[in-house]
Formats: C-alpha cells, sequence, structure tokens
C-alpha cells in the first residue's frame, strides 16, 4: 500500500516549490481525518508559473519540436501513468473517496488520452488554397501558447488528462490549477513531464484557492487560453475574466440530463445504465444520468428496478473496494453530501416520492445511500437543478413529444438519452434533443475520439476527438505573391 507524503509541492518551471498563500489540509472523506498537506498557491506563483509556461513557448522548444516526436512525448507521459497505476489510484481513492476499482479505470482512462493525443500530434496540417498563377498561399495552425486549466475534484486525473494532453500535442505550454479538494494527483503529471524530458515550463502544476489562485490565473494577461470544468456560476465568471483580456475558453460545466425510456426499451439492459448512469463515482458526473423520463406504462416497473438497482450496492470506503462490482464510495464531503440531502429533502416536500435511499449512511464520513426519486415533475426543483450526487429523478411521459419536451426544458444541455428498439423514433429524437452528445441504448457511449461538450448552461467548445484539437490551436494565413 502506498504511503502518502504528508506535504504535496507545486511544480513551477521545473522545480518543485511551496506556495505563498501557505498550505492547505486534504481530507480523506470517507474518514474526515487530514491526510496531507498541500502547498497552496497565490496570485505571486501563478504569475510566477504562467511567466514559466511562456517562456517556453516563446522559446520554442515545445512548439518547434517535430510534431511526431512532440507526439511520442504525449504518448509516453499516459505510459507513465499506467506505470504508477497502483500508487495514483491509492492516493485518489483516499482523497476522493471513489472505490479503489473505479481508481484504476480513471488512470486507465487518462492514459487513453495520452495516447490518443499523441498519435494526433502529426495530423494537424494547413492547406493550401488555389488563387491563381501569381500567388501561393496557405494555412498554419499554430499554438495559442499558454493554456491556462482549471481542473475538477471529481476526476482530477482523467480530466487533467483530457486538456493537458491535447494542449502539449499542438504544441502549447501548460498551466493546471488543480482542485483544492483533490489535488494530490495531479503531482505525477508533473512527475511524468519530467520523467519523459518535457522542457522546462511546459507543465507547471499548482494548487490554489478559486477566488485567489484560480482568479488570477483566469485574468492573467499573459495567458492566451482557458479550459475550465465545473459549475456554472465559476464557468461565468472564468469567461467574464477571459473576455477582459480577448481569450478564448473551453467550458464544460454542469449538466440534468435525461435518458428517455420508452414502451419498447429493454429494461433488462436499462439496469446496467442505471448502475453506471448514476451511481458511478457516487453520482459526482457532470454527464450523469440524473433524470429519467420513462413512458406511462413502464413507469412502475422501472421505478421497481431502479429501487432494487440502488439497494443492491454496498457503500463504504474506497479503499476497501477493490474490486469491480455492485459497490459505491464516499461522496468527496460532507458539505456536498448534505446539499445533496437538502435536495432530496426539498423533493419529497414538493411531492416527490423516495423509492430507494434518501439518507446517509450510519457511518462516519462523506456517504449516501444510492438514491431513487419517484413521482417527479418537471416544476420541481430538482427536475431541473444539478444534484453531484447518487440521486436518480424519475419523471413521466405521455408522447413522444411531451418526452422531448421535458428532456429540452432545463438550461443544461450537455447529453442525453433515448433508449427503444424503434430506429427511426431514436434519430428523430437524437435530432431533438437539445445536448451535445446523444446516447442511444447504451448510457456512456462513444469514448476519447468522440466530441464532447454541451448546448446552453452546459458551456461551450469541445473536448475529446479530433474536434478538441481545433480549441488549441489557431489559423494563420499566408499568402505569398509570386514574381515573373
Amino acid at each position: 500500500m502506498t504511503k502518502i507524503a504528508p506535504y504535496w509541492q507545486n511544480y513551477i518551471d521545473g522545480a518543485w516549490v511551496d506556495g505563498g498563500a501557505g498550505r492547505i489540509a486534504v481530507t480523506d472523506p470517507a474518514t474526515g481525518q487530514m491526510i496531507a498537506e498541500q502547498a497552496l498557491a497565490d496570485a505571486r506563483d501563478v504569475d510566477l508559473a504562467v511567466q514559466a509556461a511562456q517562456a517556453c513557448h516563446s522559446g520554442g522548444a515545445l512548439r518547434h519540436m517535430r510534431p511526431i516526436e512532440r507526439g511520442r512525448l504525449v504518448q509516453a507521459m499516459g505510459q507513465y501513468l499506467l506505470k504508477h497505476k497502483d500508487e495514483i489510484a491509492h492516493v485518489l481513492t483516499i482523497e476522493q473517496g471513489k472505490p479503489l476499482w473505479e481508481s484504476h479505470i480513471e488512470i486507465e482512462g487518462a492514459a487513453l488520452y495520452f495516447e490518443y493525443y499523441g498519435n494526433q500530434a502529426s495530423t494537424v496540417e494547413g492547406r493550401s488554397i488555389p488563387l491563381g498563377g501569381g500567388y501561393f498561399d496557405w494555412t498554419e495552425h499554430e499554438p495559442f501558447g499558454v493554456s491556462a486549466q482549471i481542473i475538477p475534484w471529481n476526476y482530477p486525473v482523467e480530466m487533467t488528462a483530457r486538456s493537458l494532453s491535447a494542449a502539449l500535442a499542438t504544441g502549447n505550454a501548460c498551466v493546471i490549477k488543480s482542485p483544492e479538494l483533490t489535488p494530490l494527483t495531479n503531482a505525477w503529471f508533473a512527475r511524468a513531464a519530467i520523467a519523459v524530458g518535457l522542457p522546462k515550463g511546459a507543465v507547471n502544476v499548482i494548487c490554489g484557492l478559486g477566488h485567489e489562485a484560480g482568479n488570477a490565473l483566469a485574468s492573467h494577461p499573459q495567458v492566451n487560453q482557458i479550459v475550465f470544468t465545473g459549475s456554472v456560476p465559476t464557468g461565468i465568471a472564468i469567461a467574464t475574466a477571459a473576455a477582459q483580456n480577448v481569450v478564448p475558453s473551453i467550458l464544460e460545466l454542469g449538466g440534468k440530463s435525461a435518458a428517455i425510456v420508452h414502451q419498447d426499451a429493454d429494461l433488462d439492459a436499462f439496469e446496467n445504465d442505471i448502475r453506471w448512469g448514476i451511481f458511478f463515482n457516487a453520482g459526482q458526473v457532470c454527464s450523469a444520468m440524473s433524470r429519467v423520463i420513462v413512458h406511462e406504462s413502464r413507469a412502475d416497473e422501472l421505478t421497481e428496478r431502479a429501487a432494487a438497482v440502488a439497494r443492491s450496492l454496498s457503500v463504504g470506503p474506497g479503499i476497501d473496494r477493490t474490486e469491480f462490482g455492485p459497490n459505491m464510495g464516499a461522496m468527496v464531503s460532507t458539505s456536498q453530501r448534505d446539499r445533496a440531502l437538502s435536495m432530496i429533502a426539498r423533493a419529497t416536500d414538493q411531492g416527490g416520492q423516495i423509492a430507494a435511499g434518501g439518507h446517509q449512511t450510519n457511518q462516519p464520513g462523506a456517504f449516501l445511500e444510492p438514491t431513487v426519486l419517484a413521482n417527479i415533475t418537471p416544476d420541481i426543483e430538482i427536475a431541473s437543478q444539478e444534484v453531484f450526487g447518487p440521486v436518480l429523478s424519475i419523471l413521466t411521459f405521455k408522447s413522444d413529444a411531451e418526452a422531448i419536451q421535458i428532456a429540452n426544458s432545463t438550461d443544461y444541455g450537455l447529453v442525453a438519452g433515448v433508449f427503444t428498439n424503434d430506429l427511426d423514433r431514436a434519430t428523430r429524437a437524437a435530432r431533438s434533443l437539445r445536448a451535445g452528445q446523444v446516447f442511444v441504448n447504451e448510457w456512456y457511449a462513444g469514448g476519447v475520439e468522440t466530441p464532447f461538450g454541451g448546448f446552453g448552461k452546459s458551456g461551450y467548445g469541445r473536448e475529446k476527438g479530433r474536434e478538441a484539437l481545433w480549441n488549441y490551436v489557431q489559423t494563420k494565413n499566408i499568402a505569398i505573391k509570386l514574381g515573373g
């Protein structure tokens, strides 16, 4: 078992350093006990990190590298994560709360981003544009320069890998602000950068509070591009700061994603979608299947099945849950758990019914029973507001049009799902749903190759897939008048 160091530093310009704002305690949500202290960056630390990244970019050590060579370094970072998977997974479970086997899945997913985007590095090509015999004209795609990446606490390894791999593959230097609740595992990205031989300043990793370090990073005049995953209010603040400097942003914000379940859906198979869609990572997933909109003729059966899935899960410390199976760990903090409990209580006050769960468990730590709420109507708060916890709301519909209307009735638009054996019905629904990604007959279908991002208040820009690469480059056109 990995011994967790008592103190973790930030990584700036190729060196491990303390933080100007002191230290912050990192707590195990399964026990409530402090596990380590993390150096806390202030605005000066942010400036030093940005200056280091800007120097790396200006000097050309990364952007002038042959793309296929740069891609090999990116791939090697993923291989480094896999080599150290066991120790990273242990720390991730202790600081975030998820089962140990889920942590292994997260690290494997993170490594896959480095493999995928490492392979893409040499494919970002420009084109020639015919202007007649007197000219030679072409386009090039250049990195923005300094990419500031503000990481969420729910998937601190995978979400960092998602943006860092694409940014490095396209030649950007990066400043990562790790989440203060789960900052420790981000250290392995700095270690990977050292191990594979990335230029100094290409990867900088700092932990800081949002109102200080996060604000300083988002508003820094030498940051050229911003990536943020998190809440809508924070996303608005970051977009506002970026706009002051006319800096492009990628925002992946909240979701209240709906699965429409028709009369002909295979409910045996759908039970697995419930398991993964809302109870994986204790429901702390932006694209969680937090709403099921089921045809009224199947509502009772689906509710019984969903409740059975919820009751089948063993809930307890993630570090004890080493094997893939029907189990769930702690939420990230007691405050996050208590917020979910308050939303459940308001839902029942407004007419919802608890079909399963609905309470904290009788043990220390930030544990919440997997919860299923029935009799939810679109006017109840929990039908439109994100819980970010293991809470499934079940609504009903009479017609296909009503199902689409309910699914599209929130401010969000991250993902959605349709479950039916009728391909025509599924296609019509997929085209009508206001979401950046639509799953048909399997929640979380897709992979690192498929673009991901939201409509509405779920944000803008795309992560994953080829589309993500264009968020990290800007197009330059070069036109030459030929003589003779």
